[in-house]
């Protein structure tokens, strides 16, 4: 690998060298993953993945994160935006709660209950709600299926697991809540969007600064849950 530096007036970017163990993918990524100032930042301070400046821009524009709040969040894994949640809910001195659900283990974050299943089982919305000890102020979801390469498969991946958030959001969301995902922009949103109008007064698409220009991702802003039937 190359040192990162100042050549020809320029800010050289660091490379990593050809190996017959490394594909042409991995060294990729491995440059974007060294070069990224993000991943550098959460680092320094002490967040478990650089997601967690997604979470941290879009709260600081809505201020769904307030003091005291009930959070759910699905497919917390490595945990970041729990860690996020967690500080800003005031979790740690217990003020707040943090629920955090995946498929995945995930080590321990201070004040957030963690439980390693998968959240379209029946039972989940019950267990959220005794974890919670009520209903939610706010569902998020930063999660993405294992990437198959092909990119029409991915993006119908990535919508069924958006879909089946919002569905349970439904479940657990107290009037007036707040529901944020992530999709990918590619022409299938339209019935995720339907359902999240027809529940909620306010609907938005944002790509936070934090997200890689490059990506397709997109986050999903929902608040003003209204419940069915009202």
């Amino acid at each position: 690998m190359t040192a990162g530096g100042r050549r020809g007036g320029r800010n050289a970017k660091a490379r990593i060298q050809s190996s017959k163990r490394r594909t042409a993918s991995s060294r990729q990524w491995l440059e974007r993953q060294i070069n990224d100032p993000y991943v550098a930042r959460a680092k320094r301070e002490g967040f478990r993945s650089r997601a967690a400046y997604k979470l941290i821009e879009l709260d600081d524009r809505y201020r769904f994160l307030r003091p005291g709040g009930r959070i759910v969040d699905l497919g917390a894994a490595p945990g970041g935006w729990s860690q996020v949640a967690a500080e800003r809910v005031g979790a740690v001195s217990g003020g707040g709660r943090v629920v955090a659900i995946d498929i995945l283990a995930m080590p321990a974050v201070t004040g957030v209950t963690f439980a390693e299943l998968d959240f379209t089982q029946e039972s989940t919305a019950a267990w959220i709600g005794a974890a919670l000890g009520g209903q939610a102020n706010v569902v998020m979801s930063d999660m993405a299926a294992n990437a198959s390469g092909h990119r029409k498969t991915d993006h119908l991946k990535i919508m069924a697991l958006a879909q089946a958030a919002a569905a349970l959001a439904c479940d657990v969301l107290k009037p007036g809540g707040t529901f944020l995902c992530k999709v990918l922009q590619g022409g299938t949103e339209s019935e995720l969007l339907a359902r999240l109008k027809r529940h909620f007064t306010s609907v938005k698409h944002i790509k936070p600064a934090a997200s890689r220009a490059e990506s397709a991702e997109l986050y999903v802003l929902a608040q003003g849950f209204r419940q069915p039937g009202r």
